[in-house]
Formats: C-alpha cells, structure tokens, sequence
C-alpha cells in the first residue's frame, strides 16, 4: 500500500539567492537551466518566486550551482 505524505515549507528570499549563485557562476542561464533541466524562462519564474518550487527541482538547482540553500524539512532531520 502506498501512503502519501505531502509537506511543504517557506523559505523567505530563496528566489534572490538562487538568482545570486547563478549570477557567480560563469556559464550562460540557458546551459545552467539546461543542466537543471528546465527552460531559461522556468529558470527566471523560480528567481522571481513565480511558481511552486518542487523540492526535487531545488536539488537539482542546488547540484548544478553547486550550492547548499539550507532549504531543510522536518522529516529531513529525523532521517539524518
């Protein structure tokens, strides 16, 4: 049986820091966004805290930056 748990968080700022890091980072938007996987106009919709932000496509971002956002869940630090 499969027993679904959604849970979500408020990171305040995290679209600011996201577009901070891949400012410091040397390749173009759409090679990074490519990276992610998502298009550059995805990319700008997450900066801007346009839309919900999956937490795998925060990994993903995270990955490809090369960055930790600290963005943690509950059930994070009981499975640690």
């Amino acid at each position: 049986m499969t027993i679904l748990k959604e849970v979500s968080t408020y990171a305040p700022g995290l679209g600011d820091r996201i577009k901070a890091a891949r400012e410091r980072d040397e390749r173009p938007l759409h090679e990074i966004a490519s990276a992610a996987g998502m298009s550059s106009q995805n990319w700008y919709r997450i900066e801007k805290e346009r839309q919900t932000l999956p937490v795998e496509t925060l990994r993903l971002i995270e990955q490809v930056l090369e960055v930790d956002f600290g963005v943690s869940f509950e059930e994070d630090a009981a499975n640690d």
